[in-house]
C-alpha cells in the first residue's frame, strides 16, 4: 500500500516583486494568486508547519516572509475535522496577506496531501512570490523595525498599514460555539483564536464556549475564562478591555495568551507599546523569573506589555531573553495569569504547553471552593 502522494505542480515563471516601503525591491516569480496585496511585512522561522501559520489569525493584515528556504514540499494536508474544527488548521482559511519564500517546491509529497500550496493560495485569493532572498529581507526587518510592503504581480497598488484597524473583529467570530462535553465550563473569548487553544483545553476535561470578542462575557457563568490570541493593536479591542475590566473584580480563574496577554494588562491598568521589531519566530528564549528556567516559544507579535506601567499587585512572572520585553504577567492575589508567547504552539515548540494544566488545576480548585463555600 502507497504510503505517500508524490505530485507535481507547474509555476509559470511570471515575474513578481516584493516592494519594502524604504523603496528596496526584491524581484521574483508569482505563485498562488495572480494578484497583488500590501500589508506589514513579518517572518517566521519555523522549518514545518506552513499550513498552520498561513491559517493563524494572528497574521491577518500581514505579508508572511519565511526564512527556511523550502516551503510547499509536503504540500497542503486534508482537513479531517474533529469536534467540528480542522484536524490541520488553526483556523478555517488563509490568514496571511502574502506569502514570501525562497524556493517553492514544485514537487510535494506526503501521504495526507491534498493539494499543492499554489493550488490552495490561488483557491483563496491569496498571492505570494518565489525565488527571492528571505535571509537577507528578514535580517533588513531586524536592522531596520517592522515595515510595510505589497507584493505586485502586474498592476501596482498602495502601501497599507493593518495596524489602523480593528483587525480582531475581522477574525473572531460572530456567534458562540460550543466545543466538547467536558467537567468545567471554559469561556474561550475569541480575538482571532487558534485551533489547538480549542484542542488543549478539550483534552483537559473542559467545555469549551467560544464567543465573539465583543460578547459580554464577565456576565456568563462558568468556572474559567481563556482570552486568546488575535492580529493588530491590543488598544482597538475597548468592548473587550472593558468587559476583561469587570471580569477581574471577580475571583474566577482568568488566562491569557498572546493578545489576550496584553488585553488583560490593559484592563488592569497598565499600557502596551509597539515593539521596534516585534517578536516573530519558533525559537524565542524566555525566562519564568520565579525558577529562573528557560523555555524556547514561538511568537508572533509586534506589541508589548509595558512593565513599569504595571500595578502593585501585579507582577511580571516571563521576560525575554533577547530584548529583556514582558513575556507574562499574574497578579499577586487572584487567579489572573497571562502569557506573550503561544503555549499551544502547533506545530511546536511545546515547552510551555504545561501552562494549560496550570490552568485546569487553578479551575478545578476553584471550582471545588465554590462547592465547598
Amino acid at each position: 500500500m502507497a504510503i505517500s502522494a508524490d505530485r507535481m505542480t507547474t509555476i509559470p515563471k511570471t515575474e513578481a516583486s516584493l516592494i519594502l516601503e524604504n523603496g528596496m525591491v526584491f524581484r521574483g516569480h508569482s505563485f498562488g494568486a495572480w494578484r497583488s496585496a500590501a500589508g506589514e511585512v513579518v517572518f517566521s522561522t519555523a522549518m514545518t508547519g506552513y499550513p498552520e501559520s498561513l491559517t493563524d489569525p494572528s497574521y491577518k493584515g500581514q505579508i508572511l516572509v519565511s526564512t527556511y528556504p523550502l516551503i510547499g514540499n509536503y504540500g497542503v494536508p486534508r482537513t479531517y475535522l474533529e469536534t467540528g474544527l480542522s484536524a490541520s488548521f488553526e483556523s478555517e482559511g488563509l490568514q496571511i496577506t502574502g506569502l514570501v519564500i525562497s524556493d517553492y517546491s514544485s514537487r510535494y509529497s506526503h501521504w495526507n496531501a491534498e493539494s499543492s500550496l499554489s493550488e490552495w493560495m490561488t483557491g483563496q485569493q491569496i498571492p505570494g512570490i518565489c525565488g527571492v532572498d528571505t535571509r537577507s529581507i528578514t535580517r533588513l526587518i531586524r536592522e531596520k523595525g517592522a515595515m510595510l510592503g505589497k507584493i505586485v504581480c502586474g498592476e501596482d497598488i498602495d502601501f497599507y498599514d493593518p495596524n489602523t484597524e480593528n483587525l480582531v473583529q475581522q477574525v473572531s467570530s460572530s456567534y458562540v460555539n460550543i466545543y466538547g462535553s467536558g467537567t468545567y465550563k471554559i469561556i474561550l473569548v475569541d480575538c482571532g483564536t487558534k485551533n489547538n487553544i480549542i484542542r488543549c483545553l478539550l483534552k483537559r476535561d473542559a467545555t469549551v464556549m467560544r464567543v465573539p470578542w465583543d460578547f459580554p462575557f464577565h456576565k456568563e457563568p462558568c468556572d474559567g475564562v481563556l482570552l486568546s490570541n488575535g492580529p493588530g493593536d491590543p488598544a482597538n479591542c475597548t468592548v473587550t478591555i472593558r468587559n476583561t475590566r469587570e471580569l477581574l473584580k471577580k475571583n474566577i480563574p482568568v488566562f491569557g495568551i498572546c493578545l489576550g496577554s496584553q488585553i488583560m494588562a490593559l484592563a488592569s491598568g497598565a499600557t502596551t507599546f509597539k515593539l521596534k521589531y516585534g517578536h516573530r519566530s519558533h525559537n524565542q528564549p524566555v525566562r519564568m523569573n520565579r525558577s529562573n528556567r528557560c523555555y524556547i516559544t514561538s511568537q508572533n507579535h509586534g506589541y508589548a506589555i509595558a512593565m513599569d506601567s504595571l500595578p502593585e499587585d501585579w507582577e511580571v512572572i516571563f521576560t525575554n531573553l533577547n530584548d529583556h520585553t514582558c513575556e507574562g504577567i499574574a497578579h499577586r492575589g487572584q487567579p489572573f495569569l497571562a502569557v506573550q508567547f503561544h503555549p499551544e504552539a502547533s506545530a511546536g515548540p511545546v515547552d510551555t504547553e504545561f501552562l494549560f494544566d496550570d490552568f485546569m488545576a487553578t479551575v478545578i480548585k476553584f471550582n471545588n471552593e465554590r462547592r465547598c463555600s
